[in-house]
């Protein structure tokens, strides 16, 4: 049938190649535009400045001002200045940004009060701890409960959908009066943010629960909160596993705008320092190891799954086995 058949399952080993691939092409790309001169170099690094006075060894400038001055010296009969293609300086090569990965951790901070790279990371992961926990304190049982009982959905719900479209920086301002200037408001925009998908995707998550399990609790005579804590809870609970994974991302979606409330600190005011002196390797490595972060987090969460709900595992296994 084909590997884009519809709801054609492949083999591990196919599935492992894609996602070597699935990061490989990129950085082919991001290699062919840094390390091709045809392809995008827009710029002119000099190498020789020539006798152009305001030419220095290691200076950018647009291709078509370079030729005018190359154009200018062989008229005058002047040494021509000498250049080679090259990208712009907010786009570094892979090697440089590679490199950077090891460096940024060894450099000491721009400033003498600033942190080093590992402490504004650890700060970063502090920040999006607490406020997925505060998140998911209160958003798990509301989406549990507004996907059980409806009366509780049509009390919540509305007011919900309403206030999801608002956007959490907009209470940056507010979060600042009332909680002060430190780590408080950046805590609450990372709330605010996933509060409320939090509530619906679980609500919506809880409705997708197999009635038929209701119907048998109910017949065996089973009262209200035993059918919420031992029927409904335990049944959605891989799905909610997986809500709360995909919504932990969105909390990191948040964080480099948090951060930039109140006080300035964790990895976000490493990338604006670093954006500042133009040390662009730095800035994205920062950028990927919040990537990185976040990506392991998910994959030892997925690892973790396998653990504590090896039966879906084992059903998955089985129907693949039976299709292939």
């Amino acid at each position: 049938m084909g590997l884009l058949s519809v709801g054609q399952r492949i083999t591990a080993r196919t599935a492992r190649r894609l996602t070597v691939m699935s990061f490989l092409l990129p950085l082919l790309l991001w290699s062919a535009v840094s390390y091709i001169p045809f392809i995008w170099h827009p710029l002119i690094l000099i190498t020789d400045p020539g006798e152009v006075d305001y030419f220095q060894a290691g200076m950018l400038m647009d291709k078509p001002d370079f030729k005018t001055e190359v154009a200018n010296a062989i008229a005058a009969h002047k040494p021509v200045p000498k250049g080679i293609p090259s990208n712009p300086i907010y786009l570094p090569p892979p090697h440089a940004v590679f490199l950077a990965f090891f460096t940024a951790f060894v450099t000491p901070p721009a400033t003498q009060d600033g942190d080093w790279l590992a402490q504004s990371l650890w700060h970063s992961i502090q920040v999006i701890f607490w406020g997925f926990v505060i998140s998911s304190i209160f958003g798990v049982p509301l989406g549990i409960l507004c996907g059980a009982y409806a009366p509780i959905a049509k009390l919540s719900e509305p007011f919900v959908e309403f206030f999801r479209y608002l956007p959490a920086p907009a209470f940056g301002a507010l979060a600042v009066s009332i909680l002060g200037i430190y780590d408080g408001p950046k805590i609450a925009i990372i709330v605010i943010g996933t509060f409320f998908q939090q509530v619906l995707i679980i609500a919506n998550t809880t409705r997708k629960l197999d009635y038929s399990l209701v119907e048998a609790a109910m017949t065996l005579g089973t009262n209200q909160r035993r059918m919420l804590t031992r029927v409904v809870i335990p049944a959605i609970l891989p799905d909610l596993y997986r809500d709360q994974r995909i919504l932990l991302g969105w909390a990191w979606t948040y964080l480099i705008v948090a951060e930039l409330i109140g006080t300035t600190s964790g990895i976000t005011w490493f990338i604006t320092q670093q954006a500042r002196y133009q040390h662009f390797p730095n800035v994205y490595a920062g950028i990927g190891m919040i990537g990185i972060i976040g990506f392991g987090t998910d994959f030892l969460l997925g690892l973790l799954a396998k653990r504590l709900f090896p039966w879906e595992h084992s059903i998955a296994a089985q129907f693949g086995a039976a299709t292939a």
